[in-house]
């Protein structure tokens, strides 16, 4: 409750001193004629989240946030007024030649020795953080099928195998009805690839077909055994399919419950991270927390993602610089080429990412939100770059190129090997992955309050100054720990609560 009255204080969180506008903090906004202990007087009511002019702004002059450009006035915007989104104009893109690569390569920080967590040790010698089931469709043709004995199995045999956490069904909409050797259908075939290949399957894969379909079963198979894979145009009805599937899921369900969780070094851990329903206290409060927490893991050794390529692309002139080297930084450039070309050949731009919610919360536009979402990715040097899809190959700090949509950045992530992911949000949402455990992260204290069901952290403290983004940053950190290791539940994961899995699929449909 200190802490909540606290907050009714009037709060503007000016993140550059080169800034020339600043957020509302307070909780539910301010009226106008709210008077600031430095003096500047709001001119009018303002939402939280929302930007005010800390100096008198003249027409066509650089809006300054995060020390950056993320705008022009498109009028006179007075000291104390509020600097709504349609007095905004939007800067063009950035050019992406004469980039500086490499040019600020960070330090490594110290390393932090000895961190590990309890995982299950797999037959490849990788790690896993769940011990699941997987069921693996071909086609979206049998997923009805696979849906309905992931139910039996769930009810009917499960439960004599408690060292199992549970049997997860990979549906998708890919398969046949597609250009299969269309170029561009490497991206969602590498990702069905690589899901199977997820670490938290332990190996047991099923794969499930039809039989006639573009994409022939074999193509997912881990190892390359016919024993893996059920076709259900060889079974004699419904029920034979369902009772082949239920047999096949035993075989392996007697195998992983064998399993038991076992010390592992933190070099082991992949942790995936993106934000989805976010607003302009992103960059301040969870988005710099998630970042310190990343920082912490890298020095750990562990492997860490950061995604979206539109809400980095008006950031990546800060990126460039600290890649670990010039080839690296060269295929940052090239995922920002190829996704504004997939952009253009659509009719769009990158003005086509912000959502209402994002507007509501706070955001003016796509260069804002860029470089709010970045700081997700802290201050260590990205040692690699992953096209759509790809396997994580190094450790460190990586880019994996994903479009922004939850869905599909979560799906590709799976693919790229996340153990877990850390999901920051302001203006809140119920996503999940049933593959791996997502620690939503709140940039506010009072949506938290409104889903104390469903946040599990909130970083609210951050903008209050009650807590440091450095404290809250520890915080998730050993959230993560706890998670990875089993002793701590998502609230997604309580609630069994999961979105379906959405392949990025650029290439035709026939």
């Amino acid at each position: 409750m200190a802490g909540r009255r606290q907050q009714q204080r009037p709060i503007y969180i000016q993140v550059h001193q080169a800034d020339n506008v600043a957020v509302i903090a307070t909780e539910g906004g301010l009226p106008g004629g709210t008077l600031f202990p430095c003096g500047l007087e709001l001119k009018e009511s303002v939402p939280q989240g929302h930007k005010i002019a800390l100096t008198d702004l003249s027409p066509g002059e650089p809006i300054l946030r995060y020390g950056e450009i993320i705008g022009f006035a498109r009028r006179e915007i007075l000291r104390g007024s509020w600097v709504d989104e349609s007095l905004v104009e939007m800067p063009p893109p950035r050019s992406l030649e004469k980039l500086p690569m490499a040019t600020r390569v960070p330090k490594p920080l110290p390393p932090l020795e000895g961190i590990t967590f309890e995982g299950f040790r797999n037959p490849d010698g990788s790690a896993a953080t769940k011990n699941l089931l997987g069921i693996h469709t071909s086609v979206q043709c049998v997923a009805g099928v696979v849906n309905h004995a992931v139910r039996q199995i769930r009810e009917r045999i499960l439960p004599r195998y408690p060292g199992v956490d549970d049997v997860v069904a990979l549906n998708h909409t890919y398969g046949c009805g597609v250009a299969i050797d269309a170029p561009q259908a490497v991206v969602p075939i590498r990702t069905l690839q690589n899901l199977a290949r997820h670490p938290n399957f332990g190996g047991e894969i099923l794969i499930v077909g039809l039989g006639c379909e573009k994409l022939p079963p074999e193509r997912l198979s881990t190892d390359g055994e016919r024993g893996s894979i059920l076709s259900l145009q060889d079974c004699r009805g419904f029920e034979k399919m369902v009772a082949s599937l239920l047999e096949k899921a035993e075989e392996r369900l007697i195998r992983l419950n064998r399993r038991s969780r076992v010390t592992c070094p933190l070099s082991d851990l992949v942790v995936g991270l993106q934000c989805g329903g976010s607003d302009a206290l992103s960059g301040v409060s969870a988005n710099p927390a998630v970042g310190y927490a990343a920082d912490l893991l890298v020095r750990a050794g562990a492997t860490v993602l950061f995604s979206e390529v539109t809400e980095v692309r008006d950031a990546i002139h800060l990126l460039t610089p600290r890649a670990a080297d010039s080839e690296t930084a060269r295929a940052l450039i090239r995922e920002m080429e190829y996704y504004d070309r997939y952009l253009e050949s659509g009719g769009v731009d990158r003005s086509a990412n912000t959502t209402p919610g994002n507007r509501k919360g706070g955001l003016a536009n796509i260069v804002e939100k860029s470089l709010g979402s970045i700081a997700k990715s802290g201050r260590s040097a990205i040692s690699d770059v992953l096209a759509p899809g790809e396997r994580v190959r190094r450790r460190g700090l990586v880019f994996a190129a994903t479009p922004a949509s939850d869905f599909i950045c979560g799906t590709l992530q799976l693919a790229s090997g996340i153990h877990l992911q850390v999901f920051t949000t302001g203006r809140g949402t119920p996503y999940g992955l049933s593959m791996a455990p997502v620690i939503k992260v709140s940039t506010r204290d009072e949506l938290h309050d409104q889903w104390p069901d469903l946040i599990d952290i909130s970083a609210g403290a951050v903008l209050t100054g009650e807590s440091t983004v450095e404290e809250v940053g520890r915080k998730i950190f050993l959230r993560i720990l706890e998670v990875a290791s089993g002793r701590k539940k998502v609230w997604a994961d309580r609630w069994k609560l999961s979105n379906d899995l959405c392949l990025f699929n650029p290439a035709p449909v026939t």
